[in-house]
């Protein structure tokens, strides 16, 4: 069949969970036999959300080919399991930076440039992803914002257009809000009306409407959705709060949207599919009763700046039968006085990874504690190299070890830059971005871990690496380098096999951790934490 598209918008507030939702829609197809991709079109300026402050927009999420992307894109590929590329993210600045460029090189033939058509032109051309051979039964394209944005419009324009070319071959899925006003002890539906107005008057009809609601909605007031917003009763489904993020497939598919999206695209709705696998891991998520605390020593005192470490560690959690309780320690507080407070109780320890000085004292306090009281500890990114500068302070005894990005003149440079990196002298998007492979040594915890594979692949990103003129040093006084870069011998893992589990990756594993396949450093860091956790 020819290509089908889902065009997923966002009305009245942010955050109503447009990503959870489009994920959603796409494991729903999947689970009939679909093949599926999700996109998110983000109406900000800049090239991409490498640059950003985690309290801007949260967690950074690195795709397999190196492009540094919106958090949405986790949840996808968590949901989906599809693994998404530069192709799946693309900004307001990709946008106008690829029409600029056309145009000094005069490939507009002197035309003057405008918003219509050249700017939504380059739009639709991203969202029918041309010139990619993809052979996609179905491909979702999340709009960022709110409608009504001033920069949503020349979005909201390119998919007006496009319903207008693929006739039934597309369909448009509005999310919207519905408030309860606790004085009035009602339900508004004022607010979806006027947001679905606005859309129509931008010239696009929702087809189905997604109400995000905290309390649960009658046929009464769905009805009159529908009947303001000229939908299909069957087509105004309830978004309600759910224990779990990854509830929200199987209540969608209870409602019938993945049917009322085919209903419309007009293909044969057949069977509900059981999706058991999904449903046996929601079961094991219920009967999860014992809790394993886990603290989250980072500087950004914010959910979504950790998104893909706080969602593996849930899902290892999950499938060991336990709840993972993650506990955020600020690193910018923690000193050599209060560190044993600061991690009481905590089952195991993760050192998140970030940039710059700041927090970065705190994080080798908190990984001297983890080291010297056997605390099951992962490091990851900028946590590897806080393990690997502690170590080099603490137990080869060089005082002033530092890496160079924290400290340009440190005597014992433990971590460095690389060499191909000195002449950068922009940001964005000049790190080792993507997915690399990296060969583990046999024996180890890692090595075992991943199930004695000898060649894995994940994904960095960062710019500086462990200095391999210090490898030995590490080797002889009991850290072990325990996987390489088998093209360049950078060091990606290291461990200190002596104790119960103490594992640093120069990479992100928590990129590649999904709902059906738990990554197994996680998997195999949450047991360590349970083997060695005290009961209550």
């Amino acid at each position: 069949m020819n290509t089908k598209y889902i065009f997923v918008t966002g009305g009245v507030v942010s955050s109503l969970g447009k990503g959870i939702i489009s994920a959603s829609i796409g494991k729903l197809l999947q689970a009939r036999g679909y093949k599926v991709t999700i996109q998110k079109f983000d109406p900000y300026i800049n090239i991409d959300p490498g640059t950003l402050n985690p309290y801007e927009h949260g967690e950074c999420y690195v795709t397999v080919d190196g492009m540094e992307t919106d958090l949405d894109l986790g949840h996808y590929e968590r949901f989906t399991g599809i693994h998404t590329t530069r192709n799946n993210s693309i900004t307001t600045g990709r946008i106008y930076k690829t029409v600029i460029d056309r145009e000094r090189k005069g490939d507009y033939l002197g035309k003057t440039i405008q918003v219509v058509p050249h700017i939504t032109d380059e739009i639709k051309r991203r969202m029918l992803r041309e010139g990619l051979d993809d052979d996609l039964d179905f491909i979702i394209t999340e709009v960022g914002g709110t409608i009504g944005d001033i920069e949503s419009a020349p979005f909201m324009e390119a998919i007006r257009q496009l319903r207008w070319q693929l006739g039934r071959d597309a369909v448009c899925v509005h999310l919207t809000y519905v408030p309860y006003l606790k004085a009035a002890g009602e339900l508004k539906t004022k607010p979806t009306q006027h947001s679905v107005k606005e859309l129509q008057g931008m010239g696009i009809q929702p087809d189905i409407l997604v109400l995000r609601t905290e309390r649960h909605l009658s046929d009464a007031i769905r009805l009159k959705v529908a009947s303001f917003c000229n939908v299909d009763l069957e087509c105004v489904v309830q978004s309600e709060d759910m224990p779990s993020i990854y509830e929200v497939p199987v209540n969608m598919q209870k409602q019938g949207l993945d049917a009322a999206i085919m209903r419309k695209i007009g293909i044969p709705v057949g069977e509900t599919p059981a999706m058991q696998s999904w449903r046996d891991f929601l079961e094991k998520q219920r009967n999860a009763k014992r809790e394993v605390h886990i603290g989250l020593v980072g500087k950004y005192d914010l959910q979504d700046a950790y998104k893909s470490i706080r969602e593996s560690l849930n899902l290892a959690g999950i499938y060991s039968d336990v709840k993972a309780k993650i506990h955020f320690v600020n690193s910018e507080e923690i000193t050599t006085d209060n560190v044993a407070s600061k991690l009481e109780g905590m089952a195991g320890i993760v050192i998140c990874p970030g940039f710059g000085s700041r927090g970065v004292e705190g994080k080798i306090f908190a990984t001297e504690y983890s080291r010297t009281h056997d605390i099951p500890t992962f490091g990851i990114c900028l946590g590897m190299q806080m393990m690997v500068i502690e170590f080099a302070r603490n137990v080869l005894g060089y005082k002033g070890a530092n890496s160079a990005e924290i400290d340009e003149k440190t005597p014992y440079n433990v971590i460095d830059i690389m060499e191909e990196q000195k002449s950068v002298t922009q940001m964005g998007g000049t790190m080792r971005l993507g997915a690399y492979d990296c060969e583990l040594v046999k024996g180890s915890h890692t090595y075992k871990a991943y199930g004695e594979k000898s060649l894995i692949s994940e994904r960095h990103r960062h710019r500086y690496e462990f200095n391999n003129a210090y490898k030995e040093e590490y080797e002889s006084n009991g850290m072990k380098c325990v996987g390489f870069n088998p093209a360049t011998e950078l060091v990606e893992i290291v461990e200190i096999p002596e104790k119960r589990w103490y594992i640093g990756t120069q990479f992100h594993p928590e990129y590649s951790s999904t709902v059906l396949r738990p990554h197994p450093l996680f998997m195999s860091f949450i047991k360590a934490c349970i083997d060695g956790r005290t009961e209550a």
